[in-house]
């Protein structure tokens, strides 16, 4: 299948580079065509319309920032629904609201392409080797026909169910690692505190029942002092409101969410919303005066993944 990627921001850059290496016949799109220059140099082709690619493809892929980013490319007058026709795909990679999706999915199905949501999830280091995982909302049958993209893009692939689905669990599992971030700055300035050797303090964390993903990559650079994991706090306030949003529309009271919401309110405000997301720990080590670093920790980020080729389609439920 020839396949067109719009968005090519941190991820999406990655994901189009992984379908590229692959031999896959791509088309690119983005507002700032210099994002786009190393994957054109590569052999990729550009388009100028979303429409113009929507035309060229089989598989329309956006990786947006926002809901609103992505039905601006797919309503405006020269976007992806002008330009798809029946039997396509549209594959919706941005983490998104439930609703949004399904209301563009609907759009999609009238014309008689197929949508799907099928955000992914694990860092954008993984999202460059194709190490990531995805979710994919959809109809079975279109689940089978997308699955050999899926596996070029993601090691571990999971069908989430109908339209809609996929976004929904994204967004739950965004909310958790938001959590665990602040609790591990917590962790952290609490052991600088108490005068723990912070290299020592990472690793008693990382092999005890207090580890997580979130611990292992951005532990890790708040201790090297990059604070760069490739995420900014505005993304994080997007994220945790849209689950806010969901939590809301089902009358369900949440306690954590909301502190986590004045959280990043206060550190957007403090060190602006382009801030790297894990500089978060700014607000205790100014608070406490201390500085949470591990000299000479490692600046790549470890990863205890396996690197040998393949990919793993998971069973709902496991």
């Amino acid at each position: 299948m020839k396949i067109g990627f719009i968005g090519l921001g941190n991820v999406g850059a990655k994901l189009a580079g992984s379908l590229l290496r692959n031999g896959i016949d791509l088309v690119v799109r983005d507002l700032d065509r210099n994002a786009a220059q190393p994957l054109l140099d590569a052999g990729a082709a550009w388009a100028d319309s979303p429409r113009a690619l929507a035309e060229a493809v089989d598989v329309v892929i956006t990786c947006l920032p926002s809901p609103a980013a992505s039905a601006a490319v797919l309503e405006a007058d020269d976007g992806v629904l002008a330009g798809m026709g029946p039997g396509m795909i549209w594959m919706e990679m941005s983490t998104t609201d439930q609703a949004e999706v399904t209301r563009l999915g609907e759009k999609v199905r009238a014309i008689g392409a197929r949508p799907v949501d099928c955000p992914v999830s694990g860092g954008c280091h993984r999202a460059a080797t194709g190490n990531i995982a995805i979710f994919a909302g959809c109809d079975r049958d279109t689940f089978e026909a997308i699955l050999p993209t899926l596996t070029v893009l993601g090691r571990r692939v999971l069908h989430t169910g109908e339209l809609g689905t996929a976004s929904v669990l994204k967004v739950v599992t965004n909310y958790l690692a938001t959590a665990n971030l602040v609790s591990v700055c917590e962790a952290l300035i609490t052991s600088a505190a108490a005068g723990m050797d912070l290299n020592t303090a990472f690793e008693a964390i990382r092999i005890s029942s207090g580890n997580s993903f979130v611990h292992e990559t951005e532990g890790q650079v708040i201790l090297n002092g990059s604070r760069d994991i490739n995420f900014t706090m505005d993304l994080v306030q997007k994220d945790i409101g849209l689950f806010q949003a969901i939590a809301d529309r089902h009358g369900v009271e949440l306690e954590l969410s909301p502190l986590l919401i004045d959280i990043f309110a206060d550190g957007a405000d403090r060190f602006g919303p382009r801030e790297w997301s894990p500089n978060i720990i700014k607000r205790l080590e100014e608070s406490t005066g201390l500085e949470v670093l591990a000299p000479g920790f490692p600046a790549e980020i470890l990863d205890d993944e396996p690197e040998e080729p393949g990919y793993e389609v998971v069973p709902p439920g496991r």
